[in-house]
């Protein structure tokens, strides 16, 4: 049989090659040998064969096949095989091979050949398929293909750039799935197809919107989606790497990368604007926008990739089609608020901001819009998007403002003022939430004297000259802010404004829009109510007004005099409506009365009026009879709640209920209409207790359903227990969540009540409350989650879980109210779930844990072992409750059931006006059902919790006092939790569990890692001293086995990993907020590890037959949290630094020779830790009388070395000051540096750098310390200070013109630092960035001469080179520090500083020699070039090309 057979025979034989090839093992002679049986089988193939089918036939080797000769180029002789024996392997090398003899044949390469073939093959598979996916059946056909392809890839008889030109040259391009499988396969690179062919980024950007909008079944849109953001994220890596590394090549392919994801991005804006025409474009486009999710495709790219790719995303929105006018933009600005931006590009804005902050994108906005052209739709949506998912949004903005508007009156500049007035309306147009009304914003802004226009004639005229300009675009409301809130002018201007008032009101004429009418409380950031419902919003809000400050607003007494049309013939008829007067009088009737006592009121109006209300009642009174159904809606609810109230209380009255509650649902449909559209289920309600967003009408609503709840439970409760009362609470409860509309309302008025009013609550609203929390908590199932805003907690939660944060325990009223409210609860439902077999259902766990944590704080007797009766919580047993059995902790035995008797004894308990709350307390904690819930986990007080609990509390106000709140506590820590097992929220008798458990609780708190919803700010008023004593007693505890017994002392050491581990803050330590978020972590993790003993810091570990200290753990925590947070920079606060150098002569005792032990732990700080070190110096005046003392205490031994060390070089540092001579000491120079710094600036103004002559480290370290206080001083504007520092660094450089070692500090943290590496680990790691700031803040200012000899200094312009990169790069990423506007007039800023240092590197190249320039010297400045602007750059490539004959006598001068 032949591979090359008739075609009937071929189609009826047909078998794989591997077949072929077993068929033929079994035929074989038994005489033939291997290798004669190989070279038949070649020849036979040879005869006549078909290179594409046999592509597809064969597999894959398992392992690689060598085939004797080079498979690259065609070999003279044809080769001989050698290859495993197995099928595969010989079909693979059979492929190679018979392609190297067809290449032979035809004289072309075997690459060549393989890749036609192969690109012939790809067409037959593919050319059939429509869209950019392949079927099925192509994708198993591309698979085996594509397998063959790597083994004759691996054998080099494959070329990967000829296949990419005979893939591309054919007339029809392949589909996207087929070049996405090729480089997934990682034969041709998506890269290299875009680098080599012109027309495949077109092509690409074709085929990705077809992806995008192609519809694949549920199986193909996982390999849809997995091209589409491989894809993407090739594009994006290839398109958005550092510039440093990329080369011409690189340069070509991150073009066509960025042209393909723009056109991308443009074509999502395209569809977005068409998105009314074709619904469909809308929905396609959205799987694009997709890419720019974060978690998308910044799993294959790094951050700063992804990030660039977002801003340059972001531009490109911004500026896309900029077709609008200014004057077009504030005619339709109205229309691009959020609610009516389209979701596409809501989400795209969204995505595009994620990993920059709001200050950053703020000033990448400004900058978008002082350099390009812009679309101000985009723009301005932007904004809005920004405004309203950034929670810090608003005062970005309003700052923007500020500096947009001193920019535009400090040069006249018409583009920043019209820019401010934009984006001003654009945040006016959401909710007062989220930006302030226009109206605010521009009072403020123009409003006073002291207004950006208040400074002189010509900012004045150059406002009403804006404002003038905009007249003829202005939409009317904007103009109604202006009229009836005018700008600020001075007495002698007025006639400048009024030439803009007439012209403003001519405007409003011809817009058909009344001066007149306009409203007193109008939002005219809108177009507003209708006239006839805008004077009664009027009317509302000014009763509102009077209300709550008792006088008559200032808009009510200037309408009556200004705008008396409208306040007479509006406003007073709409608040003078008749109607039935109340018998005392509200605060319509006070209103009324006291305008009517300013003359405000005409006479004849006042009489008709009161002439009006009376007939009013005279109706009412003969109206007595008339059905219900001719009353309100409000006055038929309250009616309908009445008669349920009686059909509750009264006997069988059960059978009605539900009707009675269905008239009743019907009449809260037609009081508060349903106007949401939401289904049935758990949505969110939002919980805005600040500021509540409700009407009048749902207060009064939910007020009087929740009145008359509590009255019906009180009636039910006089004959029986809640058990015996009957289901109506359970219906009624239900027919209140079937409202959505009133939940909001409902919450808003419970969380008030409980959180605010609970000191005036009586007994029927405490237990009405309690009982609708626990039927809430029934059917919580069917209530909405509830989100708090601001939210402060990371994910919603259930309705009764927020009501139960309303209870708080801080004080002693607030613990008294929670206690009286949660025993209710619980006591209810206890109660209700008597005949149950699963009480918890009934039982809310959020108030049983309260009741586990107040009960023991308030009454003593219920504390385990404290009385016969005591058990606490987590320490139930099984025993007899009130007279009935109950099953044991696990919950096995006899069900409990509550008799009739039990439940009727413990509601009177509570219902008895002559029962206390600590007699109901202590009954409650006896019942059985309420021990056996304890047995259960979600019923459990974990001692996490309790801490959580214990730490709000107010000291000031506590219900116990300091003696009892330390019995207290000392018996929860020691008696219930210490010995607690671990399933009951213990610690299972471990101390180190329990003060592992004390310290997270106090750095979660204190560092707000954990929210704590609504709690006041305590400060030094919280319970967190107490609860640090008692994590000193437990540490004691674990101390006092090592100090009695000599064992190990690692005493409290355990606890530094903990706190290192609290320590860390999630985000980039480059950003404000962050570094903010670090140093308040580490103050509470410092106070924390200043209550540790002074030991706990230090290990004592044994080291063969003798025993040392160990700081590694401490001394780590200093280099990695410390550092970065000292203030200032380089030195460790003074009670931290004594607490640990005690520690070490503390710890030191317990080694066999103490005086050693210490000198072996100070002396590895030099390296290990220098920071402690320079620390120790720096504080020596005050740290040295300590630790002398604390020696003589401990040890009669003399002084340990390191410690005489440490005040020589103070008594040195001191002398040198003094300018007095004395004998260097023996110490590094990092310490004598830092002694000298310290005694240098304790001493300003004195000279200190003369006195240290020829001593090269330490004026180095001299130097660095005085960079560093140059940065401080330029990070928190100092005129002083900044003066000061560069004066000493001048003093400083003039001793050091003729060594290069200060160079070294200039470097990139590294061992080319040599010895000065150490200062890496002694300041903050923003300082270290900063470093290229503090050498250009400098050198520009030194002497020319002084700077001459510098210039000369070998390496000085390599530095030099590095650190103006460096610094470009600090302030186009925006780390520079940002001049503020109140500081001093002598602070620079960062550009003037770019500027500087750009002149002064360019003067370098100029004076720098280049004689003594080595062959690496110049290859370091060639490579510095790239990273330069193109002047720099075309100054240093001058400076190291060879000089030209005509060029020898001609100087340059770059200045």
């Amino acid at each position: 049989m032949s591979v090359g057979t008739s075609d009937v025979s071929a189609s009826a034989k047909k078998g794989t090659l591997s077949a072929l090839l077993a068929a033929r093992v079994g035929k074989r002679p038994r005489c033939a040998s291997e290798q004669e049986l190989q070279e038949a089988a070649i020849q036979l193939l040879n005869r006549n064969q078909n290179l594409l089918e046999l592509l597809q036939e064969v597999r894959p080797l398992p392992r690689k096949v060598q085939c004797s000769g080079d498979l690259r180029d065609p070999p003279a002789a044809p080769p001989t095989l050698v290859a495993p024996p197995t099928p595969a392997a010989e079909g693979a090398s059979l492929l190679a091979c018979a392609l190297h003899r067809e290449a032979v044949r035809l004289g072309v390469p075997v690459g060549m050949l393989s890749a036609r073939l192969v690109a012939e093959r790809v067409h037959s598979v593919s050319g059939r398929s429509k869209g950019t996916l392949l079927n099925l059946a192509q994708r198993a056909q591309l698979t085996l293909l594509l397998q063959s392809t790597q083994e004759l890839l691996s054998l080099g008889a494959f070329s990967p750039p000829l296949f990419c030109h005979e893939l591309w040259s054919a007339q029809m391009q392949p589909q996207l799935e087929v070049v996405w499988s090729l480089h997934s396969g990682n034969i041709v690179s998506l890269e290299n197809i875009l680098d080599s062919e012109k027309g495949a980024g077109p092509w690409l950007g074709v085929e990705l919107q077809a992806l995008c909008g192609q519809t694949a079944a549920e199986e193909e849109e996982d390999v849809r989606w997995q091209i589409l953001t491989g894809v993407a994220s090739v594009l994006i890596r290839a398109g958005f790497q550092e510039p440093q590394d990329q080369g011409a090549p690189c340069r070509r392919i991150t073009q066509v990368c960025r042209r393909v994801l723009d056109s991308m991005l443009s074509w999502v804006l395209d569809s977005e604007s068409e998105a009314q025409k074709l619904q469909s474009t809308l929905r396609v486009a959205e799987s694009w926008v997709q890419v720019f999710d974060v978690s998308v495709c910044s799993v294959f790219i790094c951050s700063d990739v992804f990030l660039r790719f977002l801003t340059h995303s972001l531009t490109h929105t911004l500026t896309y089609r900029p077709r609008l006018k200014v004057s077009d933009a504030i005619a339709m600005q109205s229309a691009w608020s959020f609610a009516k931006t389209s979701h596409l590009l809501t989400s795209l804005y969204r995505k595009l901001s994620v990993l920059l902050s709001m200050d950053e994108l703020l000033s990448h906005l400004q900058q978008v819009l002082e350099t390009h052209e812009v679309n101000w739709q985009h723009v301005l949506s932007h904004l809005s998007t920004l405004l309203v998912y950034h929670p810090h949004a608003q005062r970005s903005v309003i700052e923007l403002l500020s500096r947009l508007l001193r920019s535009a009156f400090e040069g006249y500049d018409m583009e920043n003022m019209i820019t401010a007035f934009l984006l001003a309306r654009q945040g006016a147009l959401e909710s007062p939430a989220v930006f302030p009304p226009y109206s605010q914003w521009f009072r403020m802004s123009f409003g006073s004297a002291s207004g950006y226009h208040g400074n002189s004639k010509k900012s004045l005229v150059f406002l009403l000259k804006f404002l003038s300009d905009l007249v003829p675009f202005e939409p009317p409301q904007y103009l109604k802010v202006h009229l009836l809130h005018p700008p600020f002018v001075p007495a002698k201007h007025r006639a400048l404004l009024q030439e803009y008032v007439s012209l403003a009101k001519t405007r409003l004429a011809d817009l058909q829009v009344s001066v007149e009418e306009m409203g007193l409380f109008e939002d005219v950031s809108e177009a507003g109510a209708p006239v006839q419902f805008q004077a009664g919003q009027d009317v509302e809000k000014a009763i509102s007004l009077f209300e709550s400050t008792g006088r008559i607003s200032a808009a009510v007494m200037e309408a009556s005099i200004f705008r008396k049309p409208y306040f007479l013939y509006r406003f007073l008829p709409a608040l003078l409506t008749p109607r039935v007067l109340p018998d005392i009088a509200d605060a319509r009737m006070a209103f009324i009365e006291s305008l009517r006592k300013v003359d405000k009121i005409p006479v004849s109006l006042y009489s008709t009026y009161t002439q009006s209300c009376g007939r009013e009642r005279q109706r009412q009174l003969e109206g007595v009879g008339v059905e219900l159904g001719d009353r309100e809606p409000l006055e038929r609810l309250l009616s309908e709640l009445q008669e349920l109230r009686s059909l509750v209380s009264a006997c069988g009255g059960e059978q009605d209920v539900p009707a009675h509650l269905a008239r009743v649902s019907e009449l809260l449909r037609l009081s508060l209409p349903d106007k949401s559209d939401d289904s049935p289920g758990q949505s969110v309600v939002r919980l805005r207790p600040d500021m509540p967003t409700q009407s009048d009408l749902e207060n009064k609503v939910v007020s009087m359903i929740l009145r008359n709840f509590s009255q019906c439970l009180m009636d039910a409760s006089r004959t029986n227990p809640p058990n015996r009362q009957g289901p109506w609470a359970s219906q009624f409860v239900r027919m209140l969540l079937g409202h959505r509309q009133l939940l909001p309302a409902l919450l808003h008025r419970m969380w008030d009540l409980l959180h605010n009013q609970g000191a005036s609550l009586d007994a029927a609203h405490v237990l009405g409350l309690a009982a609708f929390v626990v039927h809430l908590y029934m059917f919580q199932s069917q209530c909405p989650l509830v989100e708090f805003c601001p939210t402060m907690l990371p994910c919603p939660m259930t309705l009764p879980e927020a009501l139960s944060t309303a209870l708080r325990c801080g004080t002693h009223a607030d613990m008294s109210f929670c206690l009286w409210f949660c025993v209710a609860a619980v006591c209810y439902g206890i109660c209700r779930g008597a005949s149950s077999e699963h009480v918890q259902e009934y039982v809310p766990s959020s108030l049983f844990k309260k009741l586990l944590y107040l009960i023991p704080r308030l009454v003593p007797g219920t504390r385990a072992g404290s009385g016969p009766e005591g058990v606490g919580p987590g320490q139930a047993g099984a025993g007899p409750g009130l007279d009935g059995a109950w099953s044991g902790p696990e919950g096995v035995g006899p069900v409990l059931m509550l008799t009739e008797r039990e439940a009727h004894l413990l509601w009177r308990n509570v219902t008895d006006p002559c029962t206390s709350w600590r007699s109901s307390a202590c009954v409650l904690w006896r019942h059985a059902h309420f021990r056996a819930l304890q047995t259960r986990p979600a019923y459990q007080l974990p001692f996490s919790e309790w801490l959580a609990a214990e730490l709000t509390v107010r000291r000031s106000q506590d219900a116990l006092s300091d003696t009892e709140r330390w019995e207290y506590q000392q018996w929860a820590c020691e008696q219930q939790y210490l010995s607690a097992p671990l399933d009951q929220g213990g610690c299972a008798g471990d101390v180190r569990s329990a003060c592992a458990h004390i310290v997270t609780a106090v750095l979660e708190l204190e560092t707000g890692r954990v929210q704590m919803p609504f709690t006041r700010q305590l400060g030094a008023d919280s319970c967190l001293p107490d609860i640090l004593c008692r994590l000193q007693e437990l540490l004691y505890e674990l101390e006092l086995p090592t100090v009695c017994g000599g064992g190990r002392g690692d005493g409290g050491h355990f606890l530094l990993d903990l706190i290192w581990e609290k320590c860390s803050v999630p985000g980039d330590l480059h950003t404000v907020s962050a570094e903010l978020a670090l140093q308040q972590a580490l103050h509470t993790c410092n106070r924390v590890m200043m209550a540790l003993p002074v030991t706990a810091l230090i290990t004592v570990q044994t080291q063969g037959s003798r025993r040392t200290l160990d700081c590694n753990t401490f001394m780590d925590h200093v280099n990695h949290r410390q550092r970065n947070a000292c203030t200032p920079a380089g030195l460790l606060p003074f009670p931290l630094t004594a607490h640990f150098y005690r520690g070490v002569l503390s710890a030191s005792v317990r080694c066999d020779q103490p005086s050693r032990a210490v000198n072996e732990a100070l002396s590895q700080m030099h390296l290990r830790c220098p920071l402690l070190l320079v620390s120790a110096g720096g504080w020596w005046a005050r740290l040295g009388p300590v630790l002398v003392s604390l020696w003589s205490r401990l040890s009669g031994d003399p002084q340990p070395e390191e410690l005489l060390r440490l005040a020589d070089c103070y008594t040195w540092a001191c002398s040198k000051v003094r300018l007095d001579s004395r004998p260097h000491p023996s110490a590094p120079s990092l310490l004598l540096a830092a002694c000298l710094h310290r005694m240098g600036r304790e001493r300003e103004g004195r000279s200190i750098s003369p006195a240290l002559g020829q001593q090269g480290q330490v004026l180095v370290f001299l130097l660095f310390f005085c960079l560093t206080d140059l940065l401080s001083a330029l990070l928190q504007p100092q005129e002083k200070g900044v003066e000061n520092a560069k004066g000493l660094c001048f003093e400083i450089l003039t001793h050091l013109e003729d060594c290069d070692d200060w160079l070294l500090l200039f470097h990139p943290p590294g061992a080319e630092q040599g010895p000065y590496q150490v200062v890496t680990m002694v300041t903050t790691d923003r300082y270290l960035r900063l470093m290229p700031l503090a050498f250009y803040s400098v050198i520009p200012d030194l002497d020319s001469k002084v700077l001459g000899r510098l210039v000369k200094v070998p390496g000085f312009l390599l530095t030099a080179l590095h650190c103006y990169s460096a610094l470009t790069a600090l302030f186009l990423d925006g780390h520079t520090p940002v001049p503020c506007p109140e500081s001093s007039t002598s602070q620079v800023d960062p550009l003037q500083i770019v500027a500087r240092a750009r002149q002064v590197l360019l003067q370098t190249i100029a004076w720098s020699p280049d004689t003594h320039l080595s062959h690496s010297h110049r290859s370091q400045l060639q490579e510095a070039c790239g990273e330069l602007d193109p002047e720099v750059t075309a100054a240093l490539s001058s400076y190291l090309a060879p000089p030209s004959p005509a060029h020898t006598l001609q100087e340059s001068d770059f200045l």
